[in-house]
């Protein structure tokens, strides 16, 4: 439980400090920057909707219509003749993001002011200026956005032609950007030309949007006119604007009550295109007035006409231009591709290192698509986002405390990764930006970093006391080994995949009782050196030691080839230094019986020589298996569990499947002889006639198999196994088996 409680606090620690970082302004600016940038670039292109053209002022126009680079020299009768063409071709609105502050030609003036005059549907831009002001005199009058700009109107005689006027400017200007206002702030919320030019594209659903307002609160619709046509020719278009804002302001909850009212189903849903228009009124309307740009992607995402297309009506590229024009908004501006001496482009998320840039009256079109298809991007509120960070520092707090630090590290890294996908997917299907990089960057490198080093100074500090308590009561080399595995001192039973080796010294008591106490001594460490040398150089566990055996472990959490085949190392090298033991002893010498068997055991407690405790069937198994070396004169006897798939590193045989008495279940044994690359050929070749005279047994061909296994003995003198079975083909020759027979071969205990 204590555990468990330092992990909750420590996620909340590293929840705490990713809702500090939230706030931090680097961070801030480093999250919308950096990784609202990043969500674009893995979300890709958005398909924009069909209602937004582009026409493009651009040099290929210049060229193609024989005017100047400048396109503030470009005669004005031209923006007539485009006006016209787009009236023709059914534009619905025609946006100009150009500048007309001054009186040029009065003949070329006339021109265009009829022009727009008979269009009735054009929005122009006003002009937009950065003041330069210091930063200190800046910061000291407290000066917002609006005391940085100036706002110019467009010439009188155009100004009073056209359907409305109005700004367009986008915070964080002259730096990236994106986001923008629907109404310039501490201007009377002047309203900006991209909402202008939505309430006159959305003019043939205005008396359905005054009878949802009726609807909703009939008390509200005298302050507003009831047809749009009195807007159109009075010029009122941004009063009216204007006005509707005032309404929504002084009854916050409007909004609401007229979406709700519009429904998800009605009689408004029955025309799509009506319904998109009215809920991206009442939203523009009713929302907050700074809104996420989400942009399509990079430059002519939005489909961009160049300008001299429309006008040159002579080629067919054009026609087809002009019938693609039909009930949709126009924006037209400059724009080119690249960064060409600062001119109305802007820095973006899609602005690349070579130049390419997004022009402002691509902006203002994506503002437009945006308001029509409600699909800004909507950043976390205050509220949902220190819940998510809390959330997220306490899941990874808590995973880095209480898993191991390698599956920490896993779990963390796949947790970072759905994170990140599950992101992208938000931004891509409900445009909702999560924050990541705070998450992903800080949290989560910090968690598993501090949990790693907390871990550390813990383990560290537990050591120090093992020594201190244990250190006066058993060896040096026993207080290191427990101080080292500090992990299988703490809590309860674990179940773990392992393998057991059991080692029995057969004429252990036999050999002590002709020694005397000194020389037993000095046998007994060189014996147990000669055992544990090979069991700890192989990895094993020594976890249980009596008189005449020893139990010695290799475990982990699945069962694995290389688990299995350093057990079987071990066994063949723990032969080979109980053989030099007895040289060194001689003339006395032990003889042992190795087991080895596979198979899952709870591990516990640390025991009296080693680290671990292990219980289970498992390690009873072990012992019954050493018997049959007994019966078979065998050194090495393992289960087929044990061996399986490692044929390739190992001279082993298959004895046959045994079982020491009818009650007891049966085993199938193997002998391990020897690794593969120090085989003997004459072992080499008995194992392979040994299989083929077992082989002929199993179907009680007796008098074959036993010339096999004679063979066998012919090559190895002495070989235990051929013998025994040379013996039972005897008996099974003049007693043969009962039938059925299982093949499996009863022994009695000696």
């Amino acid at each position: 439980m204590a555990k468990l409680i330092k992990a909750v606090l420590f996620g909340l620690l590293i929840g705490t400090v990713g809702v500090v970082f939230s706030v931090v302004p680097l961070s801030r600016s480093f999250e919308e920057d950096v990784g609202l940038g990043l969500l674009f670039q893995l979300r890709g292109v958005r398909p924009p909707p069909t209602e937004v053209v582009v026409i493009r002022i651009d040099q290929d126009s210049s060229e193609h219509l024989n005017v100047p680079d400048n396109p503030d020299k470009w005669p004005r009768s031209l923006h007539a003749r485009l006006t016209d063409g787009l009236v023709k071709a059914g534009a619905k609105v025609i946006v100009f993001d150009v500048n007309f502050l001054e009186a040029r030609s009065p003949e070329e003036d006339v021109i265009f002011q009829k022009a727009i005059q008979r269009a009735g549907n054009v929005v122009l831009a006003d002009a937009v200026h950065l003041k330069k002001v210091p930063m200190g005199v800046m910061a000291e009058a407290g000066a917002g956005p609006d005391s940085i700009v100036k706002i110019s109107k467009p010439f009188a005689l155009f100004k009073e032609a056209a359907a409305g006027t109005g700004p367009f400017m986008l915070p964080g200007i002259p730096f990236r950007a994106n986001q923008y206002w629907t109404f310039q702030k501490g201007r009377g919320d002047t309203p900006t030309f991209p909402i202008l030019a939505l309430q006159l594209f959305s003019s043939s659903v205005y008396e359905k949007f005054i009878d949802l307002l009726d609807q909703v609160h009939p008390n509200l619709t005298g302050r507003l006119p009831n047809d749009f046509e009195s807007i159109r020719t009075s010029k009122g278009l941004v009063e009216l604007v204007r006005n509707i804002r005032k309404v929504f302001e002084g009854n916050p909850h409007l909004a609401e009550d007229m979406l709700k009212a519009l429904g998800p189903v009605g009689s408004y849903r029955a025309d799509v295109k009506n319904f998109q228009q009215l809920n991206a009124l009442i939203k523009v309307y009713g929302n907050a007035q700074g809104r996420y740009l989400n942009f399509y992607g990079p430059p002519r995402t939005i489909p961009t006409i160049s300008y001299y297309q429309i006008l040159e009506s002579e080629s067919d590229a054009t026609m087809g231009a002009r019938n693609d024009l039909k009930d949709k908004a126009v924006f037209v501006g400059l724009s080119e591709m690249f960064l060409v001496e600062g001119k109305d482009s802007l820095y973006t998320v899609f602005s690349q290192p070579n130049g390419v840039v997004i022009g402002g009256v691509e902006i203002a079109a994506t503002v437009f698509a945006n308001m029509l298809e409600d699909s800004f991007v909507q950043p976390l509120s205050l509220h949902a986002k220190i819940s998510l960070l809390v959330s997220w520092g306490l899941l990874v707090g808590m995973i880095c405390r209480m898993v191991p630090t390698i599956m920490a590290a896993g779990a963390v890294l796949v947790l970072c990764f759905l994170y990140l996908g599950g992101t992208v997917y938000a931004f891509k299907t409900a445009f909702t930006w999560f924050p990541f990089l705070i998450p992903l960057l800080v949290q989560g490198p910090l968690a598993f970093g501090s949990a790693v080093l907390w871990n550390y100074y813990e383990t560290d500090r537990e050591r120090k006391n093992i020594r201190k308590v244990f250190g006066d009561y058993l060896p040096n080399n026993v207080v290191d080994a427990l101080s080292c595995d500090i992990g299988n001192l703490k809590g309860g039973p674990q179940v773990v995949n392992g393998t057991c080796l059991f080692i029995d010294t057969v004429n252990y008591k036999t050999l002590l009782e002709n020694l005397n106490p000194q020389e037993m001594n000095d046998m007994l460490g060189k014996y147990f050196e000669a055992l544990f040398t090979p069991v700890r150089h192989h990895g094993g566990l020594i976890v249980d030691l009596k008189e005449d055996s020893i139990l010695a472990i290799w475990k982990a959490p699945q069962d694995t080839l290389s688990l299995r085949k350093q057990a079987c190392f071990a066994a063949l090298d723990i032969a080979k230094s109980v053989a030099r033991f007895n040289r060194e002893v001689a003339p006395y010498s032990l003889r042992i019986g190795i087991a080895l068997h596979c198979g899952q055991f709870a591990v516990g407690t640390v025991g009296a020589v080693d680290q671990s405790r292990p219980a289970g069937d498992v390690l009873n198994t072990p012992p019954r298996v050493e018997g049959f070396n007994k019966y078979l004169g065998t050194t090495i006897a393992v289960t087929g569990d044990v061996v399986h798939g490692l044929e390739a590193a190992f001279l082993m045989r298959e004895l046959g499947q045994f079982k020491l008495n009818r009650k007891e279940p049966s085993f199938v044994i193997y002998e391990l002889i020897s690794r593969f690359e120090e085989s003997d050929p004459n072992r080499m070749r008995a194992s392979g006639i040994f299989a083929k005279g077992l082989g002929a047994f199993r179907i009680q061909d007796w008098n074959i198999a036993r010339e096999l296994f004679s063979q066998c003995v012919d090559l190895v003198d002495g070989d235990g196994p051929s013998e025994f079975y040379l013996q039972l083909c005897e008996q099974f020759i003049k007693h043969p088996p009962q039938e059925p027979w299982d093949k499996v071969v009863t022994l009695e205990k000696k």
